[in-house]
C-alpha cells in the first residue's frame, strides 16, 4: 500500500488575518507538487496582488467577482490592484460565478433554490473557501486558463483574504462531477455559518 503524508493547517479564525500564511503554504504546497497553475479569488484585488507579487514564477490567475454582482454595472477589482496583478505577469479572469449565476436570479425572482446554489450549500459545509476554490476552477476550466483534468492550486476565502488552500483537479462545468478536491493544504476549522 502507498500513501503520502501531507501537512494540512487548520486556522482558528476565518478570514484576512490568515492571507499570508495561506498563500505562503498554498505557494510551498504547489511548488512540491510541480504544480504551475494557482487560482486565487480576489473581490477587490488585494489578496490577487499578494498572490501575483509572492508567485510570480507560477501561472498566478485572479478570479474576481462577475460584473453587477452587488450592484448592476459594478465591477469591484480596484484598477490598482489590477495594474498590479498584471505588472507581476498573473492574469484576471472575470466571469459568471458557476454556482450562483442564473440560478441565483431564479431564486430571486422566484423564490425557489436551483441545484447549483444547493450544490454551493453542500461545498459550504467544508468552508466558505472550499466552496469558492471549486467554483473557481469550473470557471477558469471553462475559459481554457486551467487545463481540465491537471491538478491545480486554488485559494479562497471567507469574506475577504485568503483562509483556504485546496489541490484540485481541475473540470469544465459540464464535466463538474469529475472535479476533485485532491488535497486541503489548510482551512478555517470551523467553517462560517
Amino acid at each position: 500500500m502507498s500513501s503520502t503524508e501531507a501537512k494540512c493547517v487548520y486556522f482558528t479564525n476565518t478570514g484576512p488575518a490568515n492571507t499570508e500564511s495561506t498563500l505562503e503554504l498554498a505557494r510551498e504546497r504547489a511548488r512540491a507538487l510541480g504544480i504551475r497553475h494557482v487560482l486565487v479569488a480576489s473581490t477587490s484585488g488585494k489578496t490577487g496582488a499578494q498572490a501575483a507579487a509572492m508567485m510570480s514564477d507560477l501561472e498566478v490567475i485572479v478570479v474576481s467577482h462577475s460584473t453587477g454582482f452587488r450592484a448592476p454595472n459594478d465591477q469591484q477589482l480596484l484598477p490598482e490592484y489590477r495594474q498590479e496583478i498584471e505588472r507581476h505577469g498573473a492574469r484576471i479572469l472575470t466571469a459568471q460565478h458557476a454556482l450562483g449565476g442564473v440560478g441565483r436570479a431564479v431564486r430571486r425572482k422566484l423564490g425557489t433554490y436551483q441545484l447549483d446554489e444547493i450544490i454551493a450549500f453542500v461545498l459550504r459545509n467544508f468552508c466558505e473557501g472550499v466552496k469558492v476554490a471549486c467554483e473557481l476552477t469550473v470557471m477558469a476550466a471553462d475559459a481554457g486558463l486551467v487545463p481540465s483534468g491537471q491538478e491545480i492550486m486554488a485559494i479562497a476565502g471567507t469574506g475577504s483574504g485568503a483562509d483556504t488552500a485546496v489541490v484540485i483537479r481541475a473540470a469544465n462545468s459540464q464535466d463538474f462531477f469529475d472535479l476533485r478536491v485532491l488535497e486541503i493544504v489548510c482551512k478555517p476549522r470551523l467553517a462560517s455559518a
